[in-house]
């Protein structure tokens, strides 16, 4: 937390779920997010940011930028910890949680999730879920999901909702990336898409370079507006730590992806076949990516109004119109 002023960031949505890999049916790690470890880390993560210095534990969308510091938005990436108790969503909103993703990678009781074999969109369970997400106004993520989870999540959510980390399909052929039509039906209702730096899913070029990270955000610009593109991460602050400690060497990093990755091509999943040569795109794997994007952009043509959005304000209006 320490290094959030040296980011630059005035908000941030946080993933403080607590998780248990184990082994799935190929020997791939399977992550598990129950309700007994997750329920008290909503308290550890509020009593963190109560005494810091640099965050705060930021609860709508205009709480950015009330005080000094980082606004901070608190997120499960899953509703595994939720299981079939409906009342777990006003437990958790209570506490403080703003954010939550209805799978992470597999199915869950309440959606399908994007890397299963054999996929399948919103349950009985997760439509009644997104209905109590929406009435206690905690922001629907469809990142992790299937691709028909995200249009259905978008087709019946009553307020936006975001693909919080992820890529354009049409660009990888991947179904950690989302087709055209979900970046649509996501913009169509007021919501956006975050692009993330995990280059693998950005490019299958054999170097990754921050010009294949500009080319994710204008793809999802050209088919949902400027309003439906933000800035995503999903590394650490400080970058993909064991990429930083190989002084971002991708032909090393990648070596530690390889094992999940081939046992998704085994269990048969689509868009595995192939082989990952990278991890990172080096110049962002930092803790000063922000400033780094930003110029990036301007490089590229943006004009400032649009690298305003892009770098944050369309976060801004979508936490504020969802959150208040």
């Amino acid at each position: 937390m320490a290094r959030i002023p040296a980011a630059g960031l005035d908000a941030m949505i946080v993933d403080i779920s607590k998780i248990q890999t184990v082994a799935g049916p190929s020997g791939e790690p399977t992550y598990l997010r129950g309700f007994e470890a997750n329920d008290p880390a909503i308290d550890a993560a509020v009593a963190r940011l109560a005494s810091s210095k640099v965050a705060y534990l930021a609860l709508r969308g205009s709480d950015i930028g009330r005080r000094p510091g980082c606004a901070t938005f608190l997120q499960f990436q899953s509703t595994e910890m939720v299981g079939d108790d409906l009342t777990r969503l006003a437990r958790f909103h209570a506490k403080g949680l703003r954010v939550i993703q209805f799978t992470h990678h597999n199915n869950t009781p309440f959606a399908g999730g994007a890397i299963e074999p054999t996929q399948r969109g919103l349950s009985r369970l997760g439509i009644e879920g997104l209905g109590e997400m929406n009435r206690l106004k905690l922001l629907p993520d469809v990142s992790h999901g299937s691709v028909a989870t995200m249009l259905d999540a978008a087709r019946l959510s009553r307020t936006p909702i975001v693909l919080s980390h992820g890529a354009a399909r049409a660009l990888v052929d991947h179904p950690r990336a989302a087709p055209d039509e979900v970046i649509r039906a996501i913009a169509n209702r007021g919501g956006m898409m975050g692009v993330f730096m995990m280059s693998f899913w950005l490019t299958r070029d054999p170097v990754p370079t921050p010009q294949h990270y500009v080319a994710q955000l204008r793809h999802v610009i050209n088919v949902g507006g400027i309003d439906a593109v933000g800035i995503a991460n999903d590394f650490p602050m400080d970058g993909e730590a064991k990429l930083v400690k190989l002084g971002n060497d991708n032909a090393a990093g990648v070596k530690n992806y390889l094992d999940w990755w081939r046992a998704m091509d085994r269990r048969g999943v689509p868009g595995f076949a192939w082989t990952p040569q990278h991890v990172v795109i080096p110049e962002f794997n930092n803790i000063h990516r922000m400033e780094r994007i930003a110029a990036t952009l301007e490089r590229s043509g943006f004009r400032s109004g649009e690298i305003e959005r892009i770098m944050g304000g369309n976060w801004r209006r979508v936490l504020t119109d969802v959150l208040g």
